[in-house]
């Protein structure tokens, strides 16, 4: 059997402690058919809608750094609102698929996210907002 991505993921499977947004909701760049002068953004082969991106911060303790989660829709994504006095934004994403790729500048296995939607996420300040989520999903 022949397995090709992308792979459908639940939220909570790949997000475990949460995940929060840093930044904005930005349109990625279509590299081949963008010029230096003419930004084209990219879209999504299997859809045609426009690819949006934003910068995510696991919540998981062990995880480093940030990365990209792709959003693909006809216009731009609203951010939901950061809770008061929180710097990002607690979020859950909808229709979540990971496509596994070698990297060929350091030869790892590499995952690309990529999501239908966003939402804000049912954040308290404490506890695993993406695993209540899966458990509320799964009952």
């Amino acid at each position: 059997m022949a397995m090709q991505g992308p792979f459908k993921v639940a939220f909570g499977d790949v997000f475990p402690f949460g995940a929060f947004i840093k930044g904005g909701v930005e349109p990625v760049r279509d590299f081949d058919r963008s010029t230096r002068e003419n930004f084209v953004q990219a879209r999504d082969k299997e859809s045609g809608e426009l690819v949006w991106a934003v910068e995510v911060l696991d919540a998981d303790p062990e995880s480093k750094g940030t990365f990209k989660v792709k959003l693909t829709a006809p216009v731009q994504p609203i951010m939901p609102e950061a809770p008061t006095g929180f710097p990002f934004v607690p979020v859950e994403f909808d229709a979540l698929t990971v496509t596994p790729y070698v990297n060929s500048g350091t030869g790892r296995l590499a995952y690309s996210l990529k999501a239908g939607a966003m939402r804000p996420a049912n954040f308290k300040g404490a506890g695993r907002p993406g695993k209540d989520a899966a458990a509320k999903d799964a009952a």
